[in-house]
């Protein structure tokens, strides 16, 4: 097999619903998988034109409850529908399935007998969707019954350290076709990364399938090729990427793909899902990744784990970036700092901010480059939060004032109100009206004359943005300071500048 297939699966309820997605993504795609388990009753006797009509190899998939699908009837009435999709086969191979899922415990001998008369290969799958599976090598060939069946692995990990084992354990299983993949949104590297597994294919779904992609892990055709160029990944590309928790919404990878594709740098930059540290390191050694973007929560807890920090790790302590030394040692630096300072200074257009009182609300990695940007540019802040030690511990190492994040911080708050910077995640994908949950400072009463900068950017009006606008207040979003960190963080990852070659570049990058 020269590279990993695409696949889409197909969940609507209706044949033609599916069609309609099959020419939405068919230049994304390789193969679809059509996932009889989600159509309707009365859809279900025509699965047999469905390879005809779709004109594009394809799986036949009735998954069973058990199994993750839906299906709910008895066995014998999923073997006669199996029986009739299969059945007068063409002699244009093209009008039959090119597949059949076939689950490890399922095993009907005229079904299996009629998909090698009719040139049709079996998938012979097996899913656990509580937990991780072991000795993967071992497991496919015991699954592996006869030369066309292709066995595959669905799992649900733990932690990331069941995904690299999975890499660990695939790296050299290139004798025999398999299919391997880890469900969740920790399991999203085996999907991107299915060369290194030697997959036979990767699922992707559309972009409107909701709970059923977020649970499976999921894709959309159009972010795995166009985003993440899929197709074009291969044993020499480079990998990079950004960790967190829980690391739901991100444009990093849009930014940075968006970069190695206008400067044909053969690269790919992942989302790593973690809330351990550890575990995103050794994922990092494994896979051979030269370079990681550290976002909440581990911008402190990194640090242990670094050999060399830059001037301004030390100063802040807090590490948003780090690079992979001699395939061995990992230096640490902060592009938080450079991001805020290019973004302030473009928002309030201004190089000082001498005079100016500044509220920084929480006290994460983040508030910590905030402060140190004030500092450098000149003004005097208080640091808010929830937990005020956290504040203290903040605000002495510049100098600052430090308030509890409450209502009865009132008076202080609108002391400290040129400009308010708001560093937390709170407020991050809500569209909601502003209210005590999606806004930190939800008690204040916005005058007019302040100026806000979240750091959040997704969505583009965030709660606090949306009640300090209509009070009449200036208010930015993280997105400026997104970029210009990225950019430092490219030049560090490739040793290049981030080069923007038309405006419409920058339109291509979804954020």
């Amino acid at each position: 097999m020269d590279r990993t297939l695409v696949c889409l699966t197909l969940s609507k309820s209706t044949i033609r619903e599916n069609l309609n997605l099959i020419n939405k993504y068919r230049k994304y795609v390789d193969i679809v998988e059509l996932r009889a388990d989600y159509l309707n009753e009365d859809e279900l006797l025509a699965i047999r034109r469905f390879p005809e009509l779709a004109q594009i190899p394809a799986i036949l998939t009735i998954r069973r409850k058990n199994d993750g699908g839906l299906y709910g009837g008895g066995e014998a009435a999923r073997t006669m529908l199996f029986a009739r999709a299969l059945a007068f086969a063409d002699p244009d191979k093209r009008k039959n399935f090119a597949y059949v899922d076939f689950e490890v415990d399922y095993h009907i001998p005229s079904l299996e007998d009629a998909a090698l008369a009719y040139g049709t290969l079996i998938i012979r799958s097996f899913h656990d969707m509580n937990n991780p599976v072991r000795n993967l090598p071992v497991k496919f060939r015991e699954m592996c019954k006869s030369h066309y069946e292709i066995p595959k692995i669905a799992c649900m990990p733990h932690n990331l350290s069941d995904v690299t084992n999975i890499f660990k354990e695939c790296e050299n299983l290139t004798d025999l076709p398999h299919i391997i993949c880890a469900m969740g949104p920790m399991g999203i590297p085996t999907r991107i990364l299915a060369h290194k597994l030697h997959s036979y294919l990767s699922f992707v779904s559309p972009s409107d399938s909701g709970s059923f992609s977020e649970v499976l892990g999921h894709i959309d055709p159009i972010t795995m090729n166009d985003v993440y160029n899929f197709r074009n990944l291969n044993k020499d590309t480079q990998i990079f990427g950004i960790t967190g928790w829980p690391l739901k919404k991100t444009a990093s990878p849009a930014l940075h793909n968006k970069g190695y594709h206008n400067q044909n740098i053969n690269a790919v930059y992942i989302p790593v899902c973690s809330p351990d540290i550890k575990d995103t390191l050794d994922f990092a050694d494994q896979i051979g990744m030269k370079g990681i973007s550290v976002t909440i929560p581990h911008k402190a807890s990194v640090l242990p784990f670094l050999n060399v920090e830059s001037q301004q790790v030390q100063k802040i302590g807090a590490c948003n970036t780090i690079v992979k030394q001699d395939d061995k040692t990992w230096s640490g630096y902060n592009t938080d700092t450079d991001g805020l300072y290019a973004a302030l200074k473009e928002f309030l257009r201004t190089d000082s901010l001498k005079g100016w009182k500044v509220a920084i609300i929480g006290a994460g990695g983040a508030a910590k480059a905030a402060a140190y940007v004030v500092k450098k540019l000149g003004g005097k802040g208080c640091v808010f939060n929830r937990t005020l030690s956290k504040a203290k511990s903040i605000a002495e190492k510049f100098g600052f004032e430090y308030a509890l994040l409450s209502p009865e911080s009132t008076r202080k708050l609108e002391k400290y109100s040129s400009l308010i910077i708001q560093t937390t995640s709170v407020g991050m994908g809500s569209t909601d009206v502003p209210n005590e949950t999606n806004n930190p400072i939800w008690f204040y009463d916005f005058n007019g004359k302040e100026k806000v900068f979240d750091i959040v950017y997704i969505p583009e009006l965030t709660p606090i943005m949306a009640q300090a606008e209509a009070a009449g207040c200036e208010v930015c979003n993280g997105l400026p300071m997104l970029k210009y960190q990225g950019y430092e963080q490219f030049k560090l990852f490739t040793g290049q500048n981030y080069i923007m070659t038309t405006a419409e570049d920058t339109k291509g990058i979804n954020w």
